[in-house]
């Protein structure tokens, strides 16, 4: 079978698959105009959904497409196919979220960059820090790397509450609520997380309403999706200390333009989308045995209902 990869790790991607699978037939580029007349004769992809789409507008049409993001919006434009099989990245980012996570909630309870600012003006900082242990953690998508982020923080003595689309009972949360309800949920929070996909009912979620019924206190951070922020909405909260800070992954525009008030916006510190990372040979197992399952006639692993877009 000829496998296509399409991705600007395409090389390593090559490599580790060939090495994995050598009877595989693998052509690889991260161009889609150089990959254009292969791609005709490849029924499987492994690929960045953003050069996927480009060679889905150049009328090719496979049969099964692996995303190599756990986001698959270019691919849900309304101009593009779906008459083909596609999965989505799963499984490989719940420890690298929760290390993201981790980073900064310690960090905002040990005073990290207040006393880095102490320490350039030659200030002695002594302040008592904080601890996680008892803090109220408020994760806005119980999903699979919601639940892994779950996991993770409920050795630190944390108060876990979900939210998901259909709540349920789920271990380790101590409760579950519905979207509807955030608004009442943030009220109690000391962290609030957003782990949402990109769905209609997404965006615009946070706004000014909302982040003026959270905790003055509140540290909120957004590794999700961008557009489920009310930019200018987050920007006033922070300038009239309506939170402690945000921490923003992810945005509407990527990268952020040099004129953007994020910039220069008090307690909001930028990641560049860097939280959770695809990791090339977590990657290639996935799709190793997603392939396998494709061989085979078999559901795989991260299945994508156009409908519903994810």
């Amino acid at each position: 079978m000829r496998v296509l990869i399409l991705d600007r790790d395409h090389k390593l991607y090559a490599a580790l698959l060939m090495a994995a699978e050598p009877n595989l037939n693998v052509v690889a580029g991260d161009s889609p105009d150089k990959v254009l007349d292969a791609a005709s004769e490849c029924p499987v992809w492994l690929g960045q959904p953003d050069l996927v789409a480009q060679l889905l507008r150049k009328g090719v049409h496979p049969v099964w497409v692996q995303s190599t993001w756990a986001g698959i919006t270019p691919l849900l434009a309304t101009d593009l196919p779906c008459d083909y099989a596609l999965t989505r990245a799963v499984g490989i980012f719940g420890q690298v979220m929760s290390e993201y996570l981790l980073t900064y909630m310690l960090a905002h309870e040990r005073q990290f960059l207040g006393r880095l600012a102490s320490q350039v003006g030659s200030q002695w900082d002594d302040r008592a820090p904080g601890s996680l242990r008892g803090r109220h953690v408020l994760l806005v998508g119980a999903g699979e790397i919601g639940q892994a982020v779950a996991h993770m923080l409920a050795a630190f003595g944390v108060e876990l509450t979900g939210v998901a689309r259909t709540p349920r009972s789920l271990q380790p949360f101590q409760r579950m609520g519905a979207l509807s309800e955030l608004p009442r949920l943030v009220e109690t929070a000391d962290y609030v997380i957003n782990l949402l996909p990109d769905t209609p009912d997404t965006h615009d979620l946070y706004d000014l309403a909302l982040f003026q019924r959270m905790k003055p206190s509140a540290l909120f951070i957004n590794a999700g999706r961008g557009n489920a922020v009310v930019d200018a909405d987050l920007v006033a909260a922070l300038e009239n200390n309506r939170l402690a800070g945000a921490i923003i992954d992810v945005c509407r525009e990527e990268p952020l333009p040099a004129h953007h008030p994020f910039w220069m916006t008090p307690r909001l510190l930028l990641t560049g989308h860097t939280a959770a990372p695809t990791l090339p040979g977590p990657m290639v197992e996935l799709f190793r045995d997603n392939l396998s399952r494709f061989w085979a006639g078999q559901a795989m692993r991260g299945e994508v209902d156009f409908a519903r877009g994810y």
